[in-house]
């Protein structure tokens, strides 16, 4: 069977839609809230532990590079830190939400629980809060985009400008077509049997995040629109996610269609095992998507997938091999021990 180039990149046409709201929704809310998120964690550790979750837990990179950014300066310590990493799954939350959102969730469930128990042992086992390599000078988010502060915060002329520019124009025309396109996909999978229709759910909350997405678009001063919208999330993610979920569609497309990849794989499931957590070790997103579309092609299985998971944290890692590389070292050893022992004991109980 030939593969289908034109079917592949309509899927991944389908999931960018989503993906663009997604970032864009939590890029704005990052913004409008990230200085309210210090002023709880020095009180307490466990306090630390549970903020340093939901953080990390928060689908994309702005929750884990708080939670890098808190711990560099002394805000959270680091069973806290270990937290957050182990509950952050990275841009590809994005994508699980789009095409397995109830799998999603349950990862997201997971990991946090998992991120929870290692947190409390390390509490123990640590008791030293503080690290005297860091100063206290608090910049909540890592990436530079997000790096000044709130949208009230900007007082620049230019910052504050509201009108229809010709980025904001193309923005919005560039919603409107995703928008456009996904109803009538949904349509003509319509007619062609399929269950989607205009009505469905998936249409209505993909309906509903489009005109939050547009409402932000519209409102937002122009350096928001430019620099943490268009710089940030369209540059430095959406265009990279992209990129992989086409590629690696494509990719297991080949491999099914040449190889019995399928059962290559549940013939080799430990080394696949150990690529998955190897590919976890890498401090970026984008690699680990060929594990969402196996386990959605049932080649692995959901334990592998949540070892990936554990393993990584998207970008985050990247700020923290810069400031600190012990502490990105023993974390992903840490993370590794975890996964391995999670996905062996998938492979025992077979889940």
């Amino acid at each position: 069977m030939d593969i289908d180039f034109l079917d592949i990149i309509k899927q991944s046409f389908l999931v960018s839609g989503f993906v663009l709201f997604m970032m864009l929704i939590i890029e704005y809310i990052n913004v409008r809230t990230k200085e309210k998120w210090s002023s709880p964690l020095k009180k307490s550790k466990w306090v630390q532990l549970i903020i340093a979750i939901f953080l990390g837990v928060t689908p994309g990179c702005a929750g884990i590079f708080a939670v890098v950014s808190l711990y560099t300066h002394n805000i959270i310590n680091f069973p806290a830190l270990l937290s957050g990493t182990i509950a952050a799954v990275g841009d590809e939350s994005f994508i699980m939400l789009s095409l397995i959102p109830l799998t999603a969730i349950k990862i997201f469930v997971y990991v946090s629980i998992i991120a929870f128990v290692a947190g409390i042992v390390f509490n123990f086992i640590i008791k030293k809060q503080i690290n005297p390599k860091f100063e206290k000078h608090l910049q909540l988010h890592g990436d530079d985009c997000c790096a000044k502060g709130p949208l009230e915060h900007h007082t620049h002329k230019h910052e504050k400008k509201y009108g229809f520019t010709f980025a904001r124009s193309m923005f919005v025309a560039i919603l409107i077509l995703i928008i456009f396109s996904q109803f009538v996909e949904f349509g003509n999978l319509h007619e062609a049997g399929h269950e989607h229709s205009v009505f469905s759910s998936e249409t209505i909350i993909f309906f509903g995040m489009g005109l939050i997405s547009l409402f932000v678009i519209i409102t937002v001063p122009e350096h928001f629109l430019l620099e943490h919208l268009w710089g940030h999330v369209l540059k430095k993610h959406f265009a990279r996610l992209i990129m992989w979920t086409l590629g690696a569609l494509i990719f297991i497309a080949f491999l099914n269609q040449y190889l019995s990849f399928d059962e290559w794989t549940k013939a080799n499931s430990f080394w696949i095992l150990l690529l998955a957590i190897g590919v976890g070790i890498l401090p970026t997103s984008g690699p680990h998507i060929i594990f969402i579309t196996l386990f959605m092609q049932g080649a692995i299985p959901f334990s592998f997938l949540l070892a990936n998971s554990i393993v990584q944290e998207g970008h985050g890692g990247i700020p923290l091999l810069a400031e600190d590389k012990w502490s990105f070292v023993k974390i992903k050893l840490i993370k590794i021990t975890i996964a391995l022992i999670i996905g062996l004991l998938g492979m025992y109980f077979t889940f």
